[in-house]
């Protein structure tokens, strides 16, 4: 797209460009058949960079014509010679003035340069870096999200048609969990009515876990480096069959997720970024997923158990939300069921941002019309739909677990963990309700939520659930020898975890940062200061404060 300038203050002036690259869907296998046609998927990224001299200015200005009224071949032919240009005037002949932006999930967009962030030295981590020397910051969709080959009900049914053939009769029923035993039964019961069908449903299934195991962590990573490749210049006075020096990246950030991508990263890429900064994001590659989630339900209900000491009022009215739940639970706008069991997932709010009790509580008051009737607002159950993003990401839904399942772990397959760590937890009725935390359930897709429902997305999540031949995500061994701090690593990284992170669980943190482990030559910043969102919440501090440490320019740890 053309460039489009920003005023951000404290006179810098920036310049956003939009990209698109077409990468390879499986990075790791090409076709090997002669002129076989290979899978691609699109990668959306933004670039925010400062405009500082004239020449700037006066190139980003004519990169701005369009041709008004042009057709569709027109168009794209103009964002080819914009891409060309582009690459010409920026002339990279490495990164080390670049960084890219991992984004937490799986499954959400990168945050969008002015609307989702500022750029200001002190509005967010971006603004940060592009005061740091950083001349270019990058963002990128992850493949499946923002703009970048989408995931989404509606994309799914446009590729694998077939896998939805018999959705319209096969009703959810909510208040059920279903099973991969549940989902293949009702196929096999179309095998005499509409057994064509139910054939194509079935191949179409293996088809779509196919497609969807390629968006994980390790084809992130090579997106990325994809990307890096796209932007510079080949390299001067290399010969045929001569390898070419070292161009990675000056920095790399992952919030959340985006972390664990890091970690993939310094795993699988020969070459990783010089800075690898991680907030929030260290994978607990060296805990077992069930001892995991049980870790973490504790974190959570002690999370709740802040929320009800804050709000003491509130213990009473969410019991009787509940209770109304349970003996009907009504029809959400987009065609979702508000159960019990969906209001209690409100709780992945609770380890947010500062505001993020209040906005719980003023949520929790504008439930009843009235304090005398049991009757729902209106605006409490518009609220609701917009509140839990699920149905607008379903990928979330789909990979969430998958992020844990690694080759080289003991975790071969999940088999909704999150769900078998709940199914152990003793309820006692006196006690105020509890919310539950970062976990995906069965049951979303059993008619709570319309669009992970129906017979396609729901066998879908069971296959990609109990689906046992993930590959390799992670390498201990790889990452100590990135980091080595003898001259031999060629990356530095910090990580800020947060002490009371209801998300990424502490003590599995410690774990791969202990002597030993493989993150032990990463600086750690520990805090109970933030949240998870700390990054959005102080961005451009806590960036500041990981970027010293990781060049040796901060005394953390002492």
């Amino acid at each position: 797209s053309p460039p489009t300038f920003h005023a951000v203050g404290e006179g810098r002036r920036v310049v956003i460009t939009e990209h698109k690259l077409s990468v390879p869907l499986d990075r790791s296998n090409p076709p090997t058949a002669p002129n076989a046609k290979e899978p691609m998927v699109d990668i959306y990224f933004s670039i925010a960079e400062l405009v500082t001299t004239p020449e700037d200015e006066k190139f980003f200005q004519e990169l701005q014509s369009v041709t008004a009224g042009a057709s569709t071949a027109i168009k794209q032919r103009e964002m080819k010679q914009r891409a060309a240009k582009y690459k010409t005037f920026a002339n990279l002949k490495d990164a080390k003035d670049c960084m890219i932006y991992l984004q937490g999930g799986p499954g959400f967009g990168a945050p969008v340069p002015i609307n989702g962030i500022g750029l200001s030295d002190k509005s967010s981590w971006a603004g940060a870096a592009l005061s740091k020397g950083y001349k270019r910051v990058v963002f990128m969709d992850q493949r499946g999200t923002g703009k970048s080959s989408t995931i989404t009900k509606q994309t799914l049914q446009k590729r694998f048609p077939d896998l939805f053939l018999i959705d319209d009769d096969t009703d959810s029923i909510t208040g059920t969990v279903s099973s991969m035993s549940s989902v293949e039964a009702d196929i096999e019961n179309f095998m005499d009515s509409r057994e064509e069908e139910a054939k194509k449903v079935k191949t179409a299934l293996g088809e779509a876990v196919q497609y969807m195991s390629h968006f994980r962590a390790d084809n992130i990573v090579k997106d990325a480096e994809a990307v890096k490749e796209a932007l510079l210049q080949s390299p001067a006075g290399v010969e045929e069959g001569q390898e070419a020096p070292p161009t990675p990246w000056g920095c790399a950030l992952g919030q959340s997720f985006g972390g664990f991508c890091m970690m993939s990263y310094l795993s699988l890429i020969p070459n990783p970024p010089m800075i690898c900064l991680l907030t929030g994001g260290i994978a607990p590659m060296l805990t077992n997923v069930d001892e995991l989630y049980v870790s973490v339900r504790e974190r959570v209900k002690e999370r709740n158990m802040k929320y009800y000491e804050r709000y003491p009022g509130d213990v009473d009215v969410v019991k009787r939300i509940v209770s109304c739940l349970d003996k009907t639970p009504p029809k959400l706008p987009s065609g979702g069921l508000l159960t019990a069991r969906r209001f209690r997932q409100l709780g992945l709010s609770l380890g947010g941002p500062p505001s993020a009790f209040a906005s719980l509580h003023a949520l929790f008051a504008s439930a009843f019309v009235s304090d005398e009737e049991d009757e729902f607002t209106r605006a409490f159950l518009k609220d609701m739909d917009s509140t839990q993003p699920f149905d607008d990401y379903p990928l979330y839904f789909l990979m969430h677990e998958s992020i844990y399942a690694d080759k080289s772990s003991d975790c071969e397959k999940t088999v909704w963990s999150a769900q078998r760590a709940s199914d152990n937890e003793a309820v006692d009725s006196s006690d105020p309700v509890l919310f539950t935390g970062e976990v995906v359930f069965p049951w979303m897709a059993d008619g709570d939520y319309a669009e992970l429902s129906g017979l396609g997305m729901r066998a879908l999540a069971h296959a990609l659930a109990t689906k046992d031949d993930w590959g390799l995500l992670y390498d201990a061994d790889h990452m100590k020898k990135m980091l080595a701090v003898d001259g031999t690593g060629r990356s530095k990284a910090a990580a800020a975890v947060y002490y009371e992170d209801m998300y990424v669980d502490f003590d599995a943190c410690m774990t791969v940062c202990k002597r030993g482990g493989p993150l032990e030559n990463c600086q750690v910043w520990i805090s109970n200061e933030y949240q998870h969102s700390g990054l959005r919440d102080d961005g451009a501090t806590i960036f500041n404060k990981l970027l010293g440490m990781a060049k040796g320019e901060v005394g953390t740890p002492s």
